[in-house]
């Protein structure tokens, strides 16, 4: 496939988005969550082209160097501004000049608005996700709001790939995107508008889980999924009704254990035997009757144990750290 094609028309989409804001463009409209002391300007709000957020506290601890690919309006970045507060703290990149022009813009007048904000604790510049114009091992923190899933798949592992190699060891690469479990039809895949707006490039979650552990990461986070958008007959060249979900993912650069990547989506494991706790001799310690967070292959081993005195719940697609790894 000559990707040139599909990437034009991402680019053309979103220097018009640049040039003339639309809300709703994707999902999220309104920030996730707020923070005491943040305003955001109304017209970086309009411009929030996400499908939910990258910004989680217990990513941001000790101020760590923050890289953020395709600002949009700038609305994240400052976000994590916030947590970072110092010159150059996070780095966003972007390959359309109107989205860039239009993110700084915003900032200025965020500047205006919040009295700890200095412009330049945000590093802009002009960047492709296909190649980073980074370090290797430069960044503690990667993010992306619904960009990755525009690319085809060669595209899509060279993109996971370059943020893998600037991220340092244990570093953290963030996304959030539309997954789809019903097989999307192939002229929908390739039809480069609908892709460009986060529509039709969704995969199976578990497919985008396997694209992160292939690249290397050992430790998968889901932390969240939720309903994103449906692509009815009634609107879309489509014969059936298709639903999208986005999900927020966190992606850790730790080793790849021998026994294969610790992916967790949201299990629990609850030991409610005769003893006042229970010891698999692997690591893993179940006190009587108090939930215990566990990745799906744990779950999957004390499962294998055929035991009538632990449960073990379904994925909830929603984990908060604490787990077993």
């Amino acid at each position: 496939m000559d990707t040139s094609n599909y990437l034009a028309t991402a680019h053309d989409v979103y220097k018009e988005a640049a040039l003339n804001p639309q809300q709703g463009l994707c999902c999220t409209t309104t920030p996730v969550w707020q923070l005491p002391g943040l305003a955001i300007p109304k017209k970086m709000l309009a411009m929030n082209y996400g499908c939910g957020s990258t910004v989680n506290p217990r990513d941001l601890v000790n101020r760590p160097t923050i890289l953020y690919v395709g600002v949009g309006g700038g609305m994240e970045v400052l976000q994590f501004a916030y947590f970072s507060r110092r010159k150059g703290g996070v780095i966003g990149l972007d390959v359309v000049d109107e989205m860039l022009a239009a993110c700084r813009k915003n900032l200025q007048e965020a500047e205006l608005q919040n009295p700890w904000f200095r412009s330049s604790f945000v590093d802009l510049r002009k960047g492709d996700a296909l190649d980073l114009p980074i370090a290797d091992a430069a960044v503690d923190v990667a993010a992306q709001n619904c960009l990755f899933n525009i690319f085809h798949d060669r595209d899509l592992e060279r993109a996971l790939s370059e943020m893998y190699r600037v991220l340092k060891p244990h570093g953290r690469l963030i996304l959030s995107d539309p997954v789809c479990e019903s097989p999307m039809p192939e002229h929908l895949k390739n039809n480069e508008r609908l892709r460009a707006l986060c529509l039709t490039g969704a995969m199976p979650l578990n497919d985008y889980i396997k694209r992160l552990t292939d690249v290397g990461f050992g430790t998968i986070e889901v932390r969240a999924k939720r309903p994103y958008r449906v692509l009815s007959p009634r609107h879309y060249p489509t014969e059936r009704l298709i639903v999208i979900e986005s999900v927020e993912i966190c992606a850790i650069k730790d080793s790849m254990p021998a026994d294969g990547p610790c992916v967790f989506t949201g299990k629990t494991a609850i030991y409610y035997g005769e003893n006042d706790f229970f010891d698999d001799r692997k690591g893993h310690f179940l006190t009587r009757n108090q939930p215990f967070t566990v990745c799906d292959k744990t779950a999957g081993a004390l499962a294998a144990l055929g035991r009538d005195d632990i449960y073990i719940s379904g994925s909830t697609y929603f984990y908060d750290g604490g787990g077993c790894c």
